[in-house]
């Protein structure tokens, strides 16, 4: 059962409280913290601070593993629309043309590798290539699809520690229509 009045007698009021420090009873301000309070803002404050700087860090990982693979579309889209346009000499000649240019799984993989060699590699990727599943699968769409590393900036040491790198496939296709 709680009391109205301090150990003095004094009648507590709206303008303070009584705590014992030093042995002495005196008035605190109304509002403040007892001693065994003090320095708990600060741990909360470092929790928050924390928190605030890992969000940070991650968005701007995030942020790079997505333009590079942004740079590397556009580049599995450059390679699809040259390869799109190589054509299948002795099957377009043997065969004749359709509604679109004849195209084999050998000419769409060498087309996309020439175009790709003569580009730099894109800003954010540290290794690309071509993997399985590019050529022409119905004889007239190229389909390229291209892997890649992503460089994160700043935790990288973090990512090799749980498993390695972040690894990219895109795919992108392309058919060069005839009129």
């Amino acid at each position: 059962m709680t009391s109205d009045f301090e150990p003095t007698g004094r009648k507590v009021t709206a303008l303070g409280r009584w705590a014992w420090r030093r042995r002495v009873w005196r008035p605190v301000a109304s509002g403040s913290c007892p001693d065994r309070e003090r320095g708990q803002i600060s741990i909360l404050i470092l929790g928050f601070t924390v928190v605030a700087v890992m969000l940070v860090v991650g968005g701007v990982d995030v942020t790079a593993v997505q333009l590079a693979r942004a740079r590397l579309l556009d580049a599995a889209d450059g390679a699809a629309l040259d390869a799109a346009d190589s054509l299948d000499e002795p099957g377009a000649y043997g065969r004749g043309f359709d509604d679109a240019v004849r195209l084999t799984d050998a000419t769409v993989r060498q087309a996309a590798a020439g175009y790709l060699a003569a580009q730099p590699k894109p800003t954010g990727v540290s290794s690309w290539g071509i993997v399985g599943g590019t050529g022409a699968p119905d004889g007239q769409t190229a389909v390229v699809r291209l892997q890649g590393q992503a460089t994160i900036p700043v935790l990288a040491s973090v990512v090799e520690v749980l498993g390695g790198s972040v690894t990219i496939t895109v795919e992108s296709r392309a058919r060069a229509g005839l009129q």
